[in-house]
């Protein structure tokens, strides 16, 4: 079984008029999945403590103080926080948090955490690129302090590189982090050189105009290198915007290509007799976003362990 985790609080997250990530983007993954035979739950508000595995209370502190009252407060180039904002960011963090617990409890084979803002950008004590906490970076963290797992994969087929979730799993030996992303472009992080201690980043950078038959083969190699690491839970972050038809990128992917990179990560987290948790993150052009959640999800749905 596959569960889907979202909450009205999303709705409430407001970014000023002509900005790629906006309300829209909740409706359209909304209508994606209506009709698809998934259980539904409320994804919960976060608990302090969850957040302070990735983000100091400082950075909780100056977030707070931050919510305006009306309109929009600018916290870098492209992150804006509304009145709603800071709630919606909480009940994504806390939809990844209960979505781990639903599939380690056995509720679920899989979970997918439609909810908005996305999170991958956001490092400890910055937000950016659209991200205010650090989802999947939460849920991992949750998974191994808060569950006591060993071993936690995060991948991520985002188009942009996911640099707070690698800024905050740098140093973390049980974590696994992996993803591909069009390069050159914005955030300019991931590049193959980019190696720690404990080898656990595996960055793939992919040239711009380069399509899905590239993206398959790329990722066949990333599950081999997963595999061996043999995670107990493998949480993706499930950004649509390497979509052809994506307004802030030049990737040529098209909804097959998630399907197919989808049953991939699901095969290789079944091998390993790994529950599977999706966050839901980029994607910005409706109908693309869509139709690609659509296929994301009916995968997960099929390959339910």
């Amino acid at each position: 079984m596959t569960l889907l985790f979202t909450h009205r609080s999303a709705e409430d997250h407001l970014n000023p008029p002509g900005h790629p990530e906006q309300l829209a983007r909740y409706g359209a993954v909304m209508g994606a999945v209506e009709g698809l035979d998934v259980a539904r739950r409320e994804a919960p508000d976060i608990a302090d403590a969850a957040l302070l595995r990735c983000h100091p209370q400082s950075y909780l502190d100056r977030i707070a103080a931050a919510v305006p009252t009306g309109d929009w407060q600018m916290l870098d180039g492209d992150t804006y926080l509304s009145p709603g904002s800071l709630a919606a960011a909480r009940h994504a963090a806390g939809g990844a948090v209960a979505a781990v617990d639903a599939v380690l409890d056995g509720d679920a084979d899989s979970a997918f955490v439609a909810m908005r803002p996305p999170g991958h950008h956001a490092e400890s004590q910055t937000p950016m690129g659209f991200c205010i906490f650090s989802n999947a970076a939460i849920a991992a963290k949750h998974a191994l302090d808060g569950r006591g797992l060993d071993r936690v994969a995060v991948l991520d087929f985002d188009v942009h590189h996911g640099n707070g979730t690698q800024a905050i799993l740098w140093d973390e030996p049980r974590a696994l982090f992996a993803s591909s992303h069009q390069m050159p472009l914005w955030p300019g992080t991931g590049a193959a050189s980019e190696r720690v201690a404990h080898d656990n980043v595996i960055n793939a950078p992919l040239r711009p105009g380069s399509d899905g038959r590239v993206a398959r083969q790329v990722w066949g190699g990333i599950l081999e290198r997963v595999a061996d690491f043999s995670p107990q839970l493998v949480i993706i972050s499930a950004g649509f915007d390497a979509h052809d038809d994506d307004p802030l990128a030049q990737l040529c992917w098209r909804e097959n290509d998630f399907a197919v990179i989808t049953q991939a990560i699901a095969e290789t987290a079944q091998g390993c007799e790994a529950k599977l948790v999706s966050c839901l993150e980029g994607g910005y052009n409706l109908a693309a976003l869509g139709a690609s959640v659509r296929v994301h999800v009916e995968t997960l749905m099929r390959h339910a362990i």
